[in-house]
């Protein structure tokens, strides 16, 4: 019997590696994919349950669930199908300063992504979200303060802050104990 003829390939493509030939699984065993929507004040308790193990390891600040209510508009989320929160990132606006030019600043905050999520690609439509919205707030530089590698921002654009670009206030606010490195992207 006659072997079967090579599936037709157009001219120049390259032929696969017989290892990345292997079936993709099934979309139902990957997860369902989350909606990214703004933050309302009942979601404080839950922003702050997803919140409360990052600050545990000191990857976060505790914030009580009162802050989370009275800046829930800061809050960009993504919701599972569930109805569960996947995952978090805060911008807050700055008004611009003298010495930072004439376009307000943003600071970004209090990011994560729970556990069970990271690897699906929530933190970088969370990042993408939050960018989003300060290019529409016209602010023209975001910064964020990382005590981890800071890889998703720096992927994202962002590099270490020259000394005295942040809003003087949040910069003032940063705790020292921390050690967390400051980066900066401008818009």
């Amino acid at each position: 019997m006659p072997a079967a003829p090579p599936p037709h390939r157009p001219p120049g493509a390259r032929k696969e590696h017989p290892a990345l030939s292997i079936a993709t699984p099934p979309t139902a065993l990957l997860p369902a994919r989350s909606a990214v929507r703004l933050a309302r004040p009942e979601d404080a308790e839950e922003l702050a349950a997803l919140s409360r193990p990052f600050a545990r390891t000191g990857a976060l600040r505790e914030r009580p669930v009162a802050l989370y209510a009275s800046r829930a508009a800061d809050f960009v989320v993504t919701e599972a199908p569930d109805g569960t929160l996947d995952g978090c990132l805060a911008l807050r606006v700055h008004a611009p300063e003298p010495a930072g030019g004439h376009l307000p600043s943003g600071v970004l905050y209090n990011f994560c992504v729970a556990p069970h999520r990271q690897g699906h690609g929530i933190g970088t439509r969370l990042l993408r979200a939050a960018v989003a919205r300060a290019r529409a707030r016209s602010v023209g530089a975001l910064f964020t303060a990382t005590v981890g590698g800071g890889g998703l921002f720096l992927r994202h654009g962002f590099g270490p802050a020259a000394p005295g670009t942040a809003p003087a206030a949040w910069t003032a606010s940063l705790d020292p104990r921390r050690n967390a490195r400051v980066l900066a992207r401008v818009l």
